[in-house]
């Protein structure tokens, strides 16, 4: 036995995976990927980090093996569109391209089960740092990075002591007034672009803070990432959104009848609407 069948949705939004980067919890997405599945994918941008590569190439079998994952996915038939952020966004200027089966786009329009039309962005697009100040983007880069290693430092002493994941940088941030003001407005802009756009809400990323909240007549959906929190947003197939949350790598079952099928899944509902 190899355990259960992976959960089955209708569509499944990953973003900011940061492939590249020390930071990037490869094995807990292709865990993910390993137990959850969807007709549709979208990769909603920062899929790979392009900036830290050009600073320090690190990119190990684990990362080759989300790649290789997603494509597996493709050949089975899922749809899967490639939205780019500003971390991979030299991905922009293959919009239309398909790479083996992975159609990339800058943004799209999905229609849920019972009839919605949401925008698909990263959003980065409504980051003023990222477009009038860049020097600043690229400092606050290396602050990241500063935090993550922080992060990284307080997990293995968690693990030591027997505690499960905890986010030390997710945890300090939403702390922070500044950054949970940033919150607040980087909702706003992309719900006031929902409504310019005609749509019924928008599903994004880059901020690294899984969401779903309502603005009005307008649905805001973040679908958070896999540096800190390691979660995804998933559509059922009567159209109702959903984020998971996935804490744990599962240890490999062993093979035989009397084999224990996995039932320690950290799957946890977050906020559903």
């Amino acid at each position: 036995m190899s355990g259960p069948e992976p959960r089955t949705f209708r569509t499944m939004f990953i973003s900011d995976v940061h492939l590249g980067s020390k930071a990037a919890k490869a094995d807990f997405l292709i865990d993910f990927l390993r137990h959850h599945d969807a007709d549709t994918i979208y990769l909603v941008g920062d899929i790979v980090d392009g900036w830290r590569l050009r600073r320090n190439w690190h990119w190990p079998q684990s990362h080759n093996d989300v790649v290789q994952k997603l494509l597996r996915k493709a050949r089975k038939g899922a749809s899967i569109t490639y939205i780019a952020g500003n971390h991979d966004e030299f991905a922009r200027q293959f919009q239309g391209v398909h790479f083996g089966g992975i159609v990339v786009a800058d943004r799209a329009i999905h229609e849920t089960a019972d009839g919605r039309r949401l925008l698909v962005i990263h959003g980065d697009q409504f980051d003023t740092v990222v477009h009038n100040q860049r020097w600043l983007a690229y400092l606050g880069d290396y602050a990241y990075d500063t935090a993550m290693l922080v992060n990284r430092l307080v997990t293995r002493l968690r693990h030591l002591l027997g505690l499960p994941y905890w986010s030390f940088s997710s945890w300090a941030k939403v702390k922070v007034k500044k950054a949970v003001n940033f919150i607040g407005s980087f909702q706003t802009v992309l719900s006031e672009e929902a409504r310019r756009s005609h749509v019924d809400g928008v599903i994004c990323g880059h901020i690294h803070h899984a969401a779903i909240e309502s603005y009005g007549d307008v649905q805001y959906i973040n679908t958070g990432d896999w540096v800190e929190s390691c979660t995804a947003v998933v559509e059922h197939f009567d159209g109702r959104m959903e984020i998971l949350t996935w804490a744990h790598v599962l240890p490999d079952v062993p093979a035989g009848k009397d084999a224990p099928v996995r039932v320690d899944l950290i799957d946890l509902k977050v906020k559903a609407a």
